[in-house]
C-alpha cells in the first residue's frame, strides 16, 4: 500500500465517524475540493502536510491522533 492511500482512507473514515461529506470536510477545512479529489484520480498525487493539518485543524484533531491509526502502524509502505 501506498502511504497517500492510507491518507486517503484515513481521511474517508474521519468524514464517516463525523457523518459528514469530502465536500463538507473541505468547507469546514478551508480547502479546495480538488486538493482531495486528486488524491482519487491522480495515481501519483502526494497530499502535502500542509493539508494534513488544515483537515486536523478542522475536526480538532491533532496530527497525532490523525496518525494514531492502524493504517499506519505498518511502516512497509511502497515508495514508488
Amino acid at each position: 500500500m501506498f502511504l497517500k492511500d492510507a491518507i486517503e482512507m484515513r481521511i474517508n473514515n474521519l468524514c464517516k465517524e463525523n457523518n459528514i461529506t469530502i465536500n463538507k470536510l473541505c468547507t469546514i477545512c478551508g480547502i479546495t475540493q480538488s486538493t482531495l479529489a486528486n488524491l482519487k484520480v491522480r495515481a501519483r498525487t502526494n497530499i502535502s502536510t500542509l493539508t494534513i493539518l488544515r483537515i486536523c485543524r478542522g475536526l480538532n484533531i491533532t496530527l497525532e491522533d490523525f496518525f494514531n491509526d492502524p493504517l499506519f502502524q505498518n511502516n512497509d509502505f511502497d515508495d514508488d
